[in-house]
């Protein structure tokens, strides 16, 4: 397999997440600056498939795809101010597992790669090496869309690499 014939089973996936879910409705909750959980979930999964590939891990990787979708589909807006929401970053593994078991069939692997993305924040590490692999893609991603670097480009200018801000 190659990186194109991951973009087919995250496209594949996300289709099949779609039917008779609540998963359409990531699209309307914000993430990370004015990235939606759909969007950073999708960056998540291509991020995980990515990093598995030029590691050269042996992964399951239809589990890696649905676990990084899946990993924040906690399906409210943590911006707003509310007491449920203020421990967000620690809590929200927890009800986005409860929301995908509610709606979806999941292996044990799936469910720690929910459960356990958010490590070091939650203490227990996760388990399995597709768990470690979404933790860490998420990680990326999240600091990609909080410092809104896919809102620039690199441009070379005068010998040096310089952002170029839309």
């Amino acid at each position: 397999m190659d990186l194109k014939e991951y973009e087919s089973l995250i496209v594949i996936a996300v289709k099949q997440l779609c039917e008779n879910s609540r998963f359409p409705q990531t699209a309307e909750f914000r993430q990370h600056g004015s990235i939606s959980i759909y969007e950073h979930s999708i960056s998540v999964a291509r991020m995980s498939c990515w990093l598995a590939y030029k590691l050269r891990f042996n992964v399951d990787y239809a589990s890696l795809i649905r676990g990084a979708l899946l990993h924040d589909y906690f399906l409210y807006d943590w911006h707003d101010r509310s007491k449920e929401h203020r421990l967000h970053a620690f809590s929200h593994p927890q009800k986005a597992l409860q929301n995908a078991c509610e709606d979806f069939q999941l292996t044990p692997r799936e469910k720690n790669m929910i459960l356990r993305h958010m490590f070091p924040l939650t203490p227990i590490p996760p388990y399995y090496l597709e768990s470690w692999i979404v933790c860490a893609a998420d990680t990326f991603c999240a600091l990609k869309e909080t410092l809104r670097m896919n809102d620039m480009h690199l441009k070379k200018g005068r010998g040096a690499y310089q952002y170029d801000f839309k």
